[in-house]
């Protein structure tokens, strides 16, 4: 099993989601997260005065997959996601040793 992170721009969260349902993704955790990377934050203005935003807004999807399933679904959320401008985000696959699903007591990839 995988286990896939994946940081992106927060606007892009519904085409993602799009293209995971339809390469059958069943869940995924989202969470708002605010971060930075080679950008280093950006600079806006408001009512006239500018200012340093130095955590820019993004989401954090978080997936468990089987493993045959992993490049598939890297694939179709770095589509969704690009935007091709700075800032499109991160994508991170880790081993996943085991998942067990509460209610039922199932573990590994049965428990997904």
């Amino acid at each position: 099993m995988k286990y896939i992170i994946a940081v992106v721009k927060p606007h892009r969260l519904d085409e993602i989601r799009t293209a995971l349902t339809s390469i059958g993704v069943e869940g995924m955790t989202v969470s708002e997260v605010k971060g930075f990377g080679r950008q280093k934050g950006h600079s806006e203005v408001y009512r006239g005065a500018e200012y340093q935003v130095d955590f820019v807004p993004k989401v954090k999807l978080e997936i468990a997959v089987e493993a045959s399933q992993a490049a598939k679904v890297v694939e179709a959320i770095r589509d969704a996601a690009k935007t091709d401008r700075i800032g499109d985000g991160k994508i991170f696959v880790l081993a996943l040793e085991d998942a067990v699903r509460v209610r039922t007591g199932e573990s590994g990839a049965a428990a997904l």
